[in-house]
């Protein structure tokens, strides 16, 4: 049976059109269970149409249609189950299509065709014998339709993309709220860097394939240097500086060049020049000369992509599009012209991971767990393309009426956008006099801008790992100090909350890999940290003179589980203070020093915590994820994480209910804090400082002031009483329509 099912599954997959998928289908399955007639039903616009048969009428192909409310097709699609009958013709369902020519069937088995939790299609097979098909033979039909959902869904939209008449809506979920109209750029993914051994026809030819590609190459690191050196962010400026250099004749280009002269393809050179040297570098006992490996990787996938894809970066500045990707990450978001990127799709991720994270910071829509995006890339690059992230809808070649519809819903979000912002400069403050502050999230360029500040309260989380990300290696303490010092004083005196490296699970190193079968469970944030002492020593240093002897500074461990980690930190910041203050002729304050709650273990054990640290950051996403065990990205399963669950929203009440009573300085700086439901329950509870990314700030404040404390407490009260988080944001939707503050919705 499995190699049946195998054999079909493929053979529909590969065909070159839906009509031909589906021939192949009900052919194949008709003689696979050995029956007289097998049809396939597609649902479209509400109807189910036959749209393929092997033992009906050939012309009724197209013609056939029935509401879902009529025929035992449509009950099989109703009810979500299989319909397996021993004589159709008594169900009371029971619907004679004569143009079809089904009189003499009698045995009757459908199955409903659902791509996550939609129902495509349907599936028959019926036999004119009286007898009701077996349990195996259910089974194997049922198998075959839960195989079949993703390639029909996918070759479905296929035919409607190919056909621009027809309008094509994906679904996915959003990460970045807003809407974008562009076309799109499908980006292939990562490029792999282990390319086949190909040898080339014409060496001349290969060889201005590769100059060309190299000059691009050159061209696009250029650029992007200049751009972080006018942000005077110089330490990422000098890496794409460096690149450039490696790509000098005299360097790795030259190898390039003198590879494809011995016989092989452009890619094939850059592939085994690269994979050479990395393996030299590898081998090499000094830790810096180890970590070259990574720089010849990334250059020479940086090459690759010039000659694989050779364009796809280069566009007119004032032809932004929506990137279309199977992943996106920290450099290739650096590397994008922001001014050219209108909004992001991906196949994979989940809502809070750490990409989406990065849209939020850039104010730029975006979509993830797209599935079958990719499968059509050739079709969707370059179509128009309307990005709905406030409904998790991708739309592929809307009609004019549609896009000018969107285009008003830009217009209207831009609007109330500058009426949030003109009451940024007042004080978070609820009508009842209730003080709340706000501050923001940042880490996504190693320069942080005056502006970035401005009607914030303070940087409530810097996230120095993404500095991190963009190097090509572990930056120097003199670099992170650089970096640190910018931040701070970008702020003026206001306080700054830097996070001490978090990576591992969704965030990697691309110099330092962790591979683990369950990442967010494994290797990551202050494990990984003081595993590598030498690591963490020259953060806390660069840290604490950055800070110097001012109060702006304070320190934030992450993923901390246990109390003998927030010892064992403290012994570090005792060791680089020492050092620092025996070192340095000025003085250096010990700044205070706080932990994310994120581990749910650590939510008991607040008392003993606070005899050693002076605040706690409640991480609302990972604390989330965990309490629900969930995998926040896993597409499969991301509708489960939702922070306003009762039990996460109990969890976070008695979080600072018990901050409270420890005298716990506490805060919140997960998404949650962000978002106007969530920040209402969260001010509700007791919270009073609330970090977000810039594009929720003015947003958040404009609310807050909108409402009473005293308001809100009766609100907790009702969310805390529902069963599920469906129920809670109900509540939530009503108290916004009900005090007229519906605008504040996108």
């Amino acid at each position: 049976m499995l190699s049946t099912l195998r054999d079909i599954t493929q053979s529909v997959a590969a065909a070159n059109s839906l009509n031909a998928a589906l021939k192949l289908l009900v052919v194949q399955t008709k003689h696979a269970m050995m029956t007289e007639c097998c049809s396939v039903y597609l649902l479209e616009q509400q109807q189910l149409v036959l749209s393929a048969t092997e033992g009906l009428q050939p012309s009724a192909v197209g013609t056939v249609k029935m509401p879902l409310s009529q025929g035992l097709v449509g009950l099989a699609a109703q009810r979500e189950e299989a319909i397996n009958l021993a004589d159709a013709r008594i169900h009371p369902r029971f619907k004679l299509f004569p143009e079809a020519n089904e009189e003499e069937y009698r045995a009757f088995l459908a199955v409903p065709i659902i791509y996550q939790k939609i129902v495509v299609g349907v599936i028959v097979v019926q036999q004119a014998d009286s007898r009701e098909f077996s349990e195996n033979e259910e089974a194997f039909l049922m198998t075959l339709a839960a195989q079949l959902a993703v390639v029909i869904r996918s070759l479905k939209n296929k035919a409607a993309i190919t056909n621009e008449q027809h309008q094509v809506v994906f679904d996915g979920t959003p990460a970045s709220s807003g809407i974008a109209i562009a076309k799109g750029l499908v980006l292939g993914g990562v490029i792999t860097l282990e390319q086949p051994d190909l040898a080339c026809d014409s060496i001349e030819h290969e060889i201005t394939r590769l100059k060309l590609a190299i000059n691009r190459c050159k061209s696009m690191l250029s650029s992007i240097s200049q751009r972080f050196e006018n942000d005077n962010a110089d330490d990422v400026a000098s890496i794409f500086s460096a690149f450039q250099l490696l790509l000098d004749e005299h360097s790795l280009g030259g190898e390039y060049v003198r590879e494809v002269s011995e016989g092989w393809r452009a890619e094939s050179a850059v592939s085994r020049v690269s994979i050479r040297y990395i393996e030299q570098f590898l081998a090499m006992d000094d830790p810096y000369l180890k970590e070259r490996a990574s720089d010849i990787r990334e250059l020479g996938q940086k090459v690759l992509r010039q000659l694989i894809e050779p364009d796809k970066l280069e566009l007119e500045p004032e032809t932004p599009v929506i990137l279309v990707a199977k992943e996106v990450d920290a450099t290739l978001l650096a590397e994008f012209p922001r001014h050219k990127l209108a909004g992001i799709v991906t196949k994979l991720g989940g809502v809070n991971a750490h990409t989406a994270i990065l849209a939020r910071a850039l104010g730029v829509p975006a979509l993830v767990g797209v599935e079958q995006v990719l499968d059509s890339d050739t079709d969707i690059d370059g179509k128009l393309l309307v990005l709905n992230a406030n409904r998790g809808q991708l739309l592929v070649s809307p009609s004019p009426t549609v896009v000018a519809e969107y285009k008003v819903l830009i217009n209207a979000d831009v609007e109330k956008q500058k009426r949030f912002s003109a009451e940024l400069s007042q004080p978070s403050q609820t009508i009842d006099g209730k003080r709340i502050h706000l501050y923001l999230n940042a880490g996504l360029l190693s320069g942080v801008q005056s502006n970035v500040a401005e009607g914030a309260d303070g940087i409530g989380l810097y996230r120095t790992e993404i500095p991190f990300m963009l190097h090509q290696r572990f930056p120097s303490e003199a670099e992170q100090i650089k970096v640190y010092k910018r931040v701070l004083n970008a702020v003026g005196d206001k306080p700054v909350v830097m996070r001490t490296l978090d990576v591992g699970g969704d965030k990697p190193l691309p110099y330092f890999p962790i591979k683990e079968e369950n990442p967010f469970l494994g290797w990551r944030g202050i494990r990984l940290s003081l595993d590598h002492p030498e690591l963490f020593l020259v953060q806390l240093r660069a840290m604490l003179q950055a800070g110097g002897s001012g109060k702006q500074l304070q320190i934030l461990l992450p993923m901390v589980s246990h109390l003998g980690e927030i010892d064992e930190t403290l012994e570090y910041l005792d060791q680089a203070y020492n050092e620092l203050n025996v070192e340095l002729n000025t003085s250096i304050a010990r700044p205070p020093i706080g932990v994310m709650l994120e581990v749910p273990a650590l939510l008991y054990q607040l008392e003993d915590v606070a005899k050693r640290v002076d605040f706690v950051s409640v991480g609302s996403n990972d604390l989330t994820q965990y309490l629900l065990a969930v995998d926040r990205n896993n597409p499969s399963v991301s509708s489960l994480f939702d922070s306003y669950h009762p039990g996460i929203l109990r969890a976070l009440k008695r979080a600072v209910e018990d901050c409270q009573q420890f005298n716990l300085d506490v805060s919140v700086c997960g998404e949650l804090a962000g978002e106007p439901y969530g920040a209402l329950l969260l001010v509700a509870m007791g919270y009073q400082k609330l970090s977000m990314n810039q594009a929720s700030l003015a947003r958040i404040n404009y609310l807050i002031r909108r409402v009473s404390h005293c308001q809100l407490q009766v609100l907790l009260s009702d969310c805390l009483e529902k069963s599920n988080a469906l129920e809670v944001r109900h509540v939530l939707h009503d108290f916004i329509k009900q005090n007229h503050l519906e605008d504040i919705l996108h």
